[in-house]
């Protein structure tokens, strides 16, 4: 993953809100919280945070069709998901299956098992 985040350049890296608030939840809940902060605090300087209020009329559409299939994603990960469609850009995940049920969303995975 390191490779890929220098080919593309931390600078063109882009992260929701709500990606963002995960990284410092987890930072909290760690056992090495002080340097875990840092980390994310210095993470977060490096890349684009993108607001959520842009991606709430794709995130209520795409939450009503997904219920009505039966097929529920996560709030915080449908706002993630709806946040890059909104904004044009590539999700960098690991969970293609569970993100793949969110129309238009284009989705790449850097890490290899």
């Amino acid at each position: 993953m390191d490779e890929k985040i220098k080919e593309v350049a931390l600078d063109n890296c882009y992260i929701s809100e709500i990606t963002l608030a995960e990284l410092k939840y987890g930072a909290q809940y760690s056992d090495r919280i002080s340097e875990n902060i840092q980390l994310v605090d210095e993470f977060a300087e490096n890349v684009t945070i993108l607001p959520i209020f842009n991606c709430l009329e794709i995130y209520a559409m795409e939450k009503a069709r997904l219920r009505k299939e039966g097929n529920l994603v996560d709030d915080f990960d449908l706002l993630i998901g709806c946040s890059a469609v909104s904004n044009q850009l590539i999700l960098v995940t690991e969970n293609k299956k569970h993100f793949n049920r969110i129309k238009n969303l284009k989705i790449e995975n850097w890490i290899e098992r």
